[in-house]
């Protein structure tokens, strides 16, 4: 006897929650869908990313020896990486277990094979799932270009690379021929590189969460503009969610609400260590040159990667208060880095307009987010603190939503990912 479905409340219209509701609806459930903004909009940390969708995406920030660069990334405002002095204070808790949790090999060995879990395959996810709303050209599977100056620079990073091995990343090593007759538009200061034939990327990723949510609809998603606020539990079942327009009356909630997961994840009993790794990109249409693939510098350590509309260098760490205004020094310093890393963009077109976001990447200090039943009742499943992965891991985590609120056995073991692991 078939069971009747139930209606879930997907909370956040981000890549995450756009991906959980249309895989919810695709499992029988009946699904609102509650975003205060429009979904795919410039308020989603989805919109704004740095478009790879790559295997390799499985390294940490916080490595052993980390805790010996604190202080120049206080005293650098140039850097990849800065801590604003005046929230210091309030991020310390976060930091530290954030040093802590990168340590030792051991600790960073276990997340990067944990996070292979949830990135490994996420081209040919995104394919599929692109290809199902009706636009497989969103995706593209070109390969993805880690450029560096030299193989002494790439062996510097050997660490990383050793655990992209040692969890079944696989790579093309290009000398400096091969790597300028692959992307010509790099400076010839670039002598290497890893080219992981797997990789791939999304050309827009805003309008991608849009078609999602659209496709969505089609499959009987109702989508409300509203704010999630609360839930009302009784004997430990959910019976609504509170939001800033009314009562949303449903039998199981998904949190996807990114940084603002916090809040809603207190609510449901669970005390999460999240804090915004604020990020930033530019974009500039009509560039003077396109690059035929996607292509990551080492030392700028941003993407690089062609959308619809235009060249998006994306990048940079900046930790501070979520309410803080943007720093858009950090903005440019990405448009500095284009420039040296492509000679072409220096004679320009007349009709380059550079556009600039910042958002807010929702992490965890430990670098797993967070995709688990709550503390406070088995009927409000957390899908947040993806940090750098979000896009990557949007499809798997959709499938291990539903696996959560139907009971169907989930792809594999989501023990890491539960949030009583901050207890």
């Amino acid at each position: 006897m078939t069971s009747e479905p139930k209606h879930i409340a997907v909370i956040g219209g981000g890549i995450v929650g756009a991906c959980s509701a249309l895989a919810l609806a695709r499992a029988g459930q009946r699904v609102t869908l509650l975003e205060p903004g429009e979904p795919g909009g410039m308020q989603a940390a989805s919109y704004g990313n740095g478009a790879f969708l790559s295997p390799a995406s499985i390294i940490p920030m916080s490595m052993p020896g980390l805790w010996r660069k604190v202080p120049g990334y206080l005293l650098d405002p140039n850097g990849p990486l800065t801590i604003r002095w005046r929230h210091l204070a309030r991020l310390t808790p976060w930091l530290l277990r954030f040093i802590q949790s990168g340590h030792s090999l051991g600790k960073v060995r276990r997340t990067a094979s944990v996070l292979r879990e949830l990135v490994g395959d996420s081209p040919l996810r995104h394919a599929a799932l692109a290809a199902s709303c009706g636009h497989p050209e969103r995706i593209r599977r070109d390969g993805l270009i880690y450029a560096y100056p030299d193989r002494a620079a790439f062996e510097a990073d050997g660490l990383a690379w050793r655990l992209r091995r040692e969890n079944g990343v696989s790579w093309r090593e290009l000398c400096a021929s091969e790597l300028h007759e692959m992307e010509p538009a790099l400076d010839a200061s670039y002598a290497f590189a890893a080219f992981v034939e797997a990789g791939g990327h999304c050309t827009d990723p805003g309008a991608y969460v849009a078609e999602i949510v659209t496709q969505a609809k089609r499959e009987g998603v109702a989508v409300m503009r509203a704010e999630a606020r609360d839930f009302a539990f009784a004997d430990r079942r959910l019976k609504a969610v509170l939001t800033d327009t009314g009562t949303i009356a449903c039998d199981a909630a998904v949190i996807a609400a990114g940084i603002h997961s916090r809040v809603l994840a207190k609510r449901a009993g669970d005390r999460v260590p999240l804090e915004s790794e604020r990020g930033y990109h530019v974009e500039l249409s009509s560039p003077a040159i396109v690059l035929r693939r996607p292509v990551m510098p080492s030392d700028g350590r941003m993407a690089n990667v062609m959308t619809t509309g235009g060249l998006r260098a994306s990048g940079q760490v900046e930790l501070a208060s979520t309410d803080a205004g943007p720093d858009w020094r950090r903005a440019d310093i990405l448009c500095e880095h284009l420039l040296r890393t492509y000679p072409g963009l220096a004679g320009g077109k007349a009709d380059v307009r550079i556009s600039r976001w910042y958002g807010h990447r929702p992490s965890t200090p430990d670098g797993l987010p967070v995709i688990s039943r709550s503390s406070a009742s088995d009927d409000v499943v957390h899908a947040f603190g993806h940090g750098h992965i979000g896009l990557s891991a949007g499809p798997i985590t959709a499938e291990l939503v539903t696996s959560l609120i139907t009971g169907k056995a989930p792809p594999f073991d989501p023990t890491p990912f539960a949030a009583a692991r901050f207890r």
